[in-house]
């Protein structure tokens, strides 16, 4: 990794042995996800925070890119065994969005990320979202995020397995208790820790 500017690295990425247990290091990127990339109208686009946090707010397409961005450099770990090292992600800090929006009540304790692709959610602890490798990314390895890959802005948990980085993101709710979301309903993990192995319930 090579860059003049300051960066957010990844805890992940200073291990002795970056690649989780049941895991191969993969140096493409594989597309999968559960109903191809919706269609989406940038005029439209939105990015909603709700719940617990003490003040609801959304972002158009507009906004959101003029907010402060950040860059992280973490690995990336896919629970269908695959790892992909190096990647270098740049998009708006979680803490960042939080703060925006006043904060989070205390009470809160999970977020549900909710995706443009009909009926697609996925739950994170708040602990894991407000990491500081957690962004909201809108570039990978310096381009554009595509729509295969979860553009125009997905959410990136590089500790979490990757299916808790919701693609084509369109807002997150801010929860008290933990609520499963599209995967977890169908049988994976409620958290996804790649080194411990937390691929299914």
């Amino acid at each position: 990794m090579t860059t003049s500017e300051p960066i957010i690295i990844s805890p992940d990425t200073r291990r002795q042995n970056r690649i989780p247990p049941g895991q191969s290091q993969t140096h493409k990127w594989p597309v999968l996800d559960a109903s191809g990339p919706p269609r989406l109208d940038m005029s439209r686009w939105r990015l909603q925070l709700a719940g617990l946090v003490h003040r609801e707010i959304s972002f158009s397409w507009e906004e959101f890119q003029a907010l402060p961005k950040v860059k992280v450099f973490a690995d990336f770990h896919c629970v269908t065994r695959w790892s992909r090292l190096d990647n270098t992600w740049e998009g708006v800090s979680t803490k960042t969005l939080v703060d925006l929006a006043g904060g989070v009540k205390p009470d809160c304790g999970f977020v549900l990320a909710y995706g443009y692709d009909r009926g697609w959610t996925t739950n994170v602890p708040l602990a894991d979202f407000l990491s500081d490798d957690a962004l909201v990314a809108v570039t990978h390895d310096g381009e554009p995020l595509t729509g295969e890959h979860g553009g125009p802005a997905r959410l990136i948990v590089p500790q979490l397995y990757a299916w808790k980085s919701a693609k084509w993101l369109a807002g997150i709710e801010f929860l008290a208790g933990d609520k499963p979301g599209f995967w977890e309903r169908n049988g994976y993990h409620m958290h996804g820790d790649p080194w411990n192995e937390e691929r299914f319930g």
